[in-house]
């Protein structure tokens, strides 16, 4: 999930809203800088399995991010890389560069719905939202792995464009991590991301585990996250067209 814009102050849990708990859980989740690398192991229908390596980084205010993803590994994809302009009133811009072709494409609005390169998550999975792009309802609470969680609706406001809807998030209460993201197209669920492997990073609880599955394809990526960092000095140089070409 993108992280989103926060509230200034953090309401008694009495009086908290589902709103106000998705945005509690952004505003712990929250960097002015990130760096990590990753593996990523995609699980096909027929169970056959694919690796690949990447690192990301990303600077910035929630919702007004940028953020490169390049591609380390294997050699068929190293290099190709994607750069994202995050927005906090309207969709993200992104750009994908292919090394092989030597030029970067704009990704359109339509192929947001698209996968990421044989991955699980498509292009608008990748990119931040901005809290109010939605509105949210508490429909209950329930337990992930043991641990007590809000289950919160999620619905995109008239006007915001978006593959998916309706997301339900699953909160845990005790730390404000997420647990479990589901997400539908129309009445149908579409992805379900799972979060685990939690730890503390520099004050911030982590999920060095991303478990991505498309019920559809009945397929799923795995994300593992090694080496990372927070609040680390970051060029907005490194967030540009030319810094993508200039590191292939």
């Amino acid at each position: 999930m993108g992280r989103l814009l926060i509230l200034a102050a953090v309401l008694p849990l009495a009086a908290q809203t589902a709103r106000d708990i998705v945005a509690e859980a952004q505003k712990r989740a929250q960097a002015d800088s990130q760096r990590y690398e990753g593996s990523l192991e995609v699980v096909d229908a027929k169970r056959k399995v694919s690796t690949k390596r990447w690192t990301y980084e990303r600077l910035g205010s929630a919702g007004q991010s940028k953020a490169v993803l390049r591609f380390t590994a294997p050699a068929e994809v190293k290099g190709v890389a994607l750069l994202i302009h995050n927005h906090p009133d309207r969709a993200s811009d992104q750009w994908m560069w292919t090394p092989a072709v030597n030029r970067e494409r704009r990704i359109a609005f339509q192929d947001r719905r698209t996968r990421f390169f044989g991955t699980d998550f498509t292009f608008e999975d990748l990119e931040e939202r901005d809290v109010d792009k939605s509105t949210y309802k508490l429909v209950g609470e329930e337990p992930i792995d043991g641990a007590p969680c809000w289950k919160i609706e999620a619905d995109p406001k008239p006007g915001t464009k978006s593959q998916y809807s309706k997301i339900f998030l699953w909160i845990r209460k005790d730390n404000y991590t997420f647990q479990v993201v589901e997400s539908y197209q129309k009445n149908e669920l579409r992805r379900r991301l799972q979060y685990s492997g939690y730890e503390r990073v520099q004050g911030i609880w982590t999920a060095r585990k991303l478990e991505m599955h498309d019920l559809k394809q009945n397929s799923r990526t795995i994300l593992q996250l090694e080496k990372l960092q927070y609040n680390l000095a970051l060029s907005p140089d490194n967030f540009t067209l030319q810094a993508l070409r200039r590191e292939s």
